[in-house]
């Protein structure tokens, strides 16, 4: 018999499957679809305090092997945004408020809020690659962060996970101090910045210019920083960035990872996608003796 389910600290899976941030979870209607096509857990939209617009078209272009995209997190704010997450509340999948902020205290509200409106757990999203303010200068300040972590674990009784960026040198040091001040789980890794010129008007694609790289062109950059984070902290680690297939999440496995989120996936294979992954991890484990996502967790690193 192969059992699929993970833990990431209290948290109970009944599959190693989650919804990434920022894909189909603009409203409750769009993540309880995600719940019914087999996610084995929701990462909602990353939310602010405030109402924001994001960015001008074109925000997203598909390049050769992935999705390019500068949204600028747009967002209801937590206030709209918390009456669709209090509509889940009744669901057995568990529910991961992602937030951001600028600094600890509206890290506080914020995680409090979400708390309130029912979240299972927090994602602190301290890496988005084209948000100034909210991005990579507070994800890249290992100080700060270790503020925020603190504080937030301060005031809510969640979970609380940290989303770190492949786009620093200081990872590992960031991770460290993130354990330090008591995070739940780190979460690696968030899109790797990239840009896309157009040719023809020899001007950048996207209206920001830069903007955040996903989909499977990631997945060894992904894989590589699951790997190091793995050897430098004892915490729980999801793995995010290129995972297509159940042979993708069993590699995230393999580097560290307890349990993996799917974006880019969604739009390439459809909704149940959640459900033909775990379907191929299962064979997978089958095929090579492997009853149990623990006895996988790590294996490179052993």
């Amino acid at each position: 018999m192969v059992d699929i389910s993970t833990t990431i600290g209290p948290l109970r899976l009944k599959n190693p499957t989650m919804l990434a941030s920022g894909i189909m979870d603009e409203d409750a209607g769009s993540m309880q679809r995600m719940m019914d096509c087999g996610a084995g857990a929701i990462v909602t939209k990353s939310i602010g305090m405030q109402p924001r617009e994001g960015y001008a078209n074109p925000t997203v272009v598909e390049l050769e092997y992935g999705l390019l995209n500068a949204m600028g997190l747009p967002n209801p704010g937590i206030e709209l945004y918390g009456e669709e997450v209090k509509k889940l509340r009744t669901s057995n999948v568990p529910i991961i408020g992602s937030i951001y902020a600028a600094d600890a205290d509206e890290f506080v509200s914020l995680a409090e809020k979400m708390q309130r409106f029912g979240a299972n757990a927090l994602e602190l999203n301290v890496s988005c690659p084209h948000a100034k303010q909210y991005g990579l200068e507070v994800g890249c300040d290992p100080v700060l962060l270790q503020e925020i972590v603190t504080s937030v674990k301060q005031n809510v009784s969640i979970p609380v996970f940290i989303k770190v960026s492949p786009n620093i040198m200081n990872l590992v040091q960031i991770v460290q101090g993130a354990e330090k001040a008591s995070a739940d789980a780190i979460v690696a890794i968030n899109t790797v910045k990239a840009m896309k010129i157009d040719l023809e008007t020899r001007c950048p694609v996207l209206a920001n210019k830069t903007g955040g790289y996903s989909g499977k062109a990631i997945k060894p950059i992904g894989v590589r920083c699951v790997y190091d984070i793995a050897q430098a902290v004892d915490i729980p680690i999801i793995g995010v960035g290129g995972i297509t297939t159940g042979e993708d999440a069993i590699e995230y496995f393999m580097a560290g990872a307890s349990a993996v989120q799917i974006g880019s996936a969604v739009y390439y294979r459809g909704p149940d996608v959640f459900k033909s992954v775990c379907e191929e991890i299962k064979t997978w484990m089958k095929n090579h003796g492997t009853t149990t996502i623990k006895e996988l967790i790590g294996a490179a690193c052993r």
